[in-house]
């Protein structure tokens, strides 16, 4: 699962959950791999992020690296902003572990980079 992917999950549709963001992650394992970088993309999707799950899930699992806490405001036209963003979005990925509902702490598997987000019947 990559932290664009995470970033946009929530357990909303849990019974009794009412916003069920941002889910905690549990990694197990990581990989990190090559992604070809396309500065127009990671400017176009930074707006649609929210900045504070997105650093706050790379440090929990270790790859915040020089990633600034606080968004800068020039990122469009900062090509080393933008590439830490892309390693981050993109490249690092979550293969194994877990995601927890921030209100209920009930666990969403994720088995080969795949969160699963099925709930049972009495969940809905």
């Amino acid at each position: 699962m990559k932290l664009l992917t995470h970033n946009m999950l929530t357990s909303r549709a849990m019974k009794g959950v009412t916003e069920g963001y941002p889910l905690k992650i549990v990694a197990r394992d990581i990989r990190v791999s090559e992604v070809d970088f396309n500065p127009e993309y990671i400017a176009r999707i930074i707006p649609k992020l929210d900045w504070t799950v997105l650093w706050k899930a790379a440090e929990s699992i270790g790859h915040v690296g020089e990633l600034p806490q606080i968004l800068i405001e020039d990122f469009e036209t900062n090509e080393d902003f933008l590439k830490k963003v892309h390693h981050i979005l993109l490249e690092v990925e979550v293969i194994n572990g877990d995601l927890l509902c921030p209100e209920s702490g009930r666990k969403f598997p994720i088995n080969d980079g795949i969160p699963n987000m099925l709930l049972n019947e009495d969940e809905i």
